[in-house]
This record gives C-alpha cells, sequence and structure tokens, in this order.
C-alpha cells in the first residue's frame, strides 16, 4: 500500500469506537447477537413478520449452504444498525465454498454532490482502528475501465461513512478480504441499471477464472417517518429486492417518497446503489434473496417517531 493512498477513518469515534479493543468488543457483541436473530435453517425467501421486522423477532430462517454472492446490509451507527449489518457479515462468514477475496463494496453518496456516476477508489488502502483494509488495485481499476458511469475518484469517498462503517464487520468475519470501494450516484433509471449489468458482467469473468467475489450494497431504508410507518416501508420494499428486481424497486421507492408520509424524506437512503447492485447481482448469477432481519432505530433505543429503517439481506446463486 503506498501511504499516499490510504484513506484514514473518517467516522471513528462517531459511528463507531475510536479504540481498538473497544471496537473489537462491540463487533463480536453484535455478531453474537446477529445470530440470534437468523436461525440457521428453515424456509429460504420469507418476507417480514406481519408484526414488522424487528431486532427481538428473527424475520428469516435460512440454510448456509448456499453461496453468498451478494449482501445489503445498512450504515448507520454501529449502536443503532450493527446488529443488522452484523447479520449480514456474519452470514457471509458462515457461508460454504471459499471465502471472498474482495468485496466489492457499493455505497450510499451522502456528500459528493457533484458526482454523477460511480466513484471508485482505486489504490492503496483503508484504515480503521483494526488495521488497514487493501484495495483491490487490478479490479478496482478494471471497473474504471469500463467507462462512464464508473471513474476514478477519491475525493467522493472523503467523509463518506457508508462504507467505513462496515469494514470492522468484514475485517471480523473475513479479516484477509480485499474491497474495492464505489460510491454510487448514477440514479435509478435504464443507464444505472446497464451499468449494473455491466459491472455484474465484468465481476462474472473474474470470477469464472477463479476469483472469489462478493458485492456488497450499503443502504439504510426509510429515514424520519414514525416508527410504524418506517416498518411498513421496509414490508413494501423487500420484496423487489428478495426477487433482484431493480425496475420494481425503483418504482415502489419513488411511490413510497410520492405518499407524503409525515416526516419521511425516502424509502430507502441508497436506492441508487441499490439499484445498480441488483443489476450487477443479477448479471453476476444471483438469483434469489434471504431476508435475514430488519429493524428500526427505535429498537436500538431511538425515538418511536422519527425513526430510520435497517435490513439485512443475503444474495445466493
Amino acid at each position: 500500500m503506498r501511504l499516499s493512498a490510504i484513506r484514514p477513518p473518517s467516522v471513528a469515534g462517531s459511528f463507531y469506537p475510536a479504540q481498538p479493543d473497544v471496537l473489537a468488543a462491540l463487533v463480536a457483541e453484535l455478531l453474537t447477537r446477529a445470530g440470534r436473530l437468523t436461525p440457521e435453517a428453515g424456509p429460504p425467501e420469507a418476507g417480514p413478520t406481519e408484526a414488522g421486522p424487528t431486532e427481538a423477532g428473527p424475520t428469516e430462517a435460512a440454510p448456509t449452504d448456499r453461496q453468498v454472492v451478494g449482501l445489503l446490509v445498512p450504515h448507520a451507527g454501529l449502536v443503532y444498525s450493527g446488529v443488522i449489518a452484523a447479520a449480514g457479515w456474519r452470514r457471509l462468514g458462515m457461508a460454504s465454498g471459499e471465502p471472498p477475496s474482495t468485496v466489492v463494496l457499493l455505497g450510499t453518496n451522502h456528500g459528493a454532490a457533484w458526482l454523477d456516476g460511480v466513484a471508485a477508489w482505486e489504490d492503496g488502502g483503508w484504515r480503521t482502528p483494526l488495521g488497514d483494509v487493501a484495495v483491490d488495485v487490478a479490479l478496482a481499476g478494471a471497473i474504471a475501465e469500463l467507462g462512464p458511469p464508473f471513474a476514478v475518484d477519491r475525493t467522493a469517498h472523503v467523509g463518506e461513512h457508508s462504507i467505513e462503517v462496515q469494514l470492522p464487520l468484514l475485517q471480523t468475519v473475513r479479516p484477509r478480504a480485499a474491497i474495492v470501494p464505489l460510491s454510487v450516484a448514477a440514479g435509478t433509471g435504464e443507464d444505472a441499471i446497464a451499468a449494473g449489468a455491466r459491472l455484474g458482467r465484468l465481476l462474472a469473468r473474474y470470477r469464472d477464472v477463479g476469483r472469489s467475489l462478493v458485492i456488497a450494497i450499503s443502504s439504510d431504508m426509510a429515514h424520519y417517518p414514525a416508527e410504524n410507518a418506517c416498518t411498513q416501508v421496509t414490508n413494501e420494499l423487500v420484496g423487489p429486492i428478495l426477487r433482484l428486481d431493480p425496475v420494481l424497486l425503483a418504482q415502489a421507492e419513488g411511490r413510497v417518497r410520492d405518499r407524503a408520509t409525515p416526516g419521511l424524506v425516502c424509502g430507502m437512503c441508497g436506492v441508487q446503489p441499490t439499484v445498480l447492485g441488483l443489476a450487477a447481482l443479477r448479471a453476476f448469477g444471483a438469483t434469489s434473496g434471504i431476508n435475514l432481519a430488519a429493524a428500526t432505530s427505535a429498537d436500538a433505543g431511538g425515538p418511536t417517531d422519527r425513526t430510520v429503517g435497517y435490513l439485512a439481506v443475503a444474495f445466493t446463486t
């Protein structure tokens, strides 16, 4: 790793602990708690329970013998969404088959207002209090060479938390995995879906020559409605996600936003990386999604009148 290409942590001390021992203990606790959310046997594609997805009750019991090729995980502070994110990363850690050599991380763009596409961090590594995670330089370069909307732009990642908060969990369950960080602001229309399919086909070619790869999408669900409305949004959007249908997801999220639910500003803050990511996963060979766990920020002690939704999904072949 060249020091000039090392991205230092931006949200250590706010979104997660900055002290290595405290962070390691928290991640271990989250993974243990996640184990109580996701029993290891049962039907593969059930949706959230009628009462709504919560941390207290598992939404899905699923076998672990399917090859996990993708994840959808939330990205709030670990004290809020960490146990739901851990449910996804734990499933990757338990999955059968060869461990991934590289995780392609599709992050939500919260602050790079200029970004109109997919920004790759192409070199070096990302640092957390638990150490450095190497960037897969060859694969990152190949993705950038796909051309628009893919391009190299490290600046888009500065200060962005959606990929960074996943890394302590990834470092714990798959400590040798490299990453390709991609910040996604490519829209939700035909061009984004076509770009996702191109990405998935490229990754499939790498897989076909022996590379073990996983696509991870970082997104929270509804922002700021009351708890019941937040749960309802997750219930509405989880179906297209599990079916890997980017068109239906974009349409459903648009309907949610257009309903003028009090307090709601979006049905899914990372709908753009999710739409592009679902298209990539389809082209990569994923065939189904497994609903692992879901909750709202109220389940972690936040207020019930202004909540954020969290969902973890594993995608399998």
